[in-house]
């Protein structure tokens, strides 16, 4: 991610982009950022995300230590630390109250991972996790299951989390599952929601798997 200063603006912007595109409200929502094995750089607790300045970060230590800051951590950093310690290669966790994500989420729908070919290969299957608590020990275990093998959830009645190689690959995934989940939505009101074919459905998951190799390679 570079130095600490790159990464307070990186997560500042981030922070103002989630505010403006809806995706939170009031102090919702949390970023972090892997700044080194060490050391996590993660947005603090009862500040709106929409006005962050690079000074109200925070950086923890593996174990959720405070180690810089004024503030204190997000009460969801146990979540990040968890993705952190079961993906090596991930470098940013996004999570948001996301309308449209959140929407499927407390309705207890998980949606098809077939849809958009989009979706598919830049995310891959967006899990419904069980219910958890917010900021408890509750909600690691709820997304430990599914974070071998997916890069976004939807966390029941809570919102969406996604994660990436990059602060700016998760929350581009963030955005592309609550536009995803918009469109899926209207095409629901209309009635009808058409699945990509089996055959193509593969190939690209198969593009994903191999994208995935050749970037992991490079973090």
């Amino acid at each position: 991610m570079g130095s600490s200063l790159s990464a307070e603006r990186a997560v500042v912007d981030i922070g103002r982009r989630l505010h403006e595109r809806g995706m939170v409200a009031g102090t919702d929502g949390n970023v972090s950022v892997r700044l080194d094995d060490d050391r996590i750089m993660v947005t603090p607790s009862g500040l709106a995300k929409g006005r962050l300045a690079d000074n109200d970060m925070v950086i923890v230590d593996v174990n959720g230590k405070l180690l810089q800051g004024n503030g204190s951590p997000s009460s969801e950093v146990a979540m990040h630390l968890c993705v952190y310690r079961s993906r090596p290669e991930i470098r940013a966790c996004v999570h948001s109250h996301a309308p449209y994500a959140t929407a499927f989420a407390v309705a207890g729908i998980q949606p098809g991972d077939d849809v958009l070919p989009e979706v598919v290969v830049a995310v891959g299957r967006v899990p419904l996790t069980e219910y958890a608590p917010p900021g408890t020990e509750a909600v690691r275990r709820s997304i430990e299951p599914h974070l071998e093998s997916c890069n976004a959830m939807l966390m029941r009645n809570h919102g969406l989390l996604t994660i990436g190689r990059s602060l700016e690959e998760a929350y581009c995934r963030h955005e592309l599952v609550e536009h995803y989940l918009k469109i899926l939505f209207l095409a629901r009101q209309l009635g009808n929601v058409e699945a990509i074919p089996s055959d193509d459905f593969e190939r690209l998951e198969n593009i994903r798997r191999k994208l995935d190799e050749v970037r992991n390679e490079k973090t």
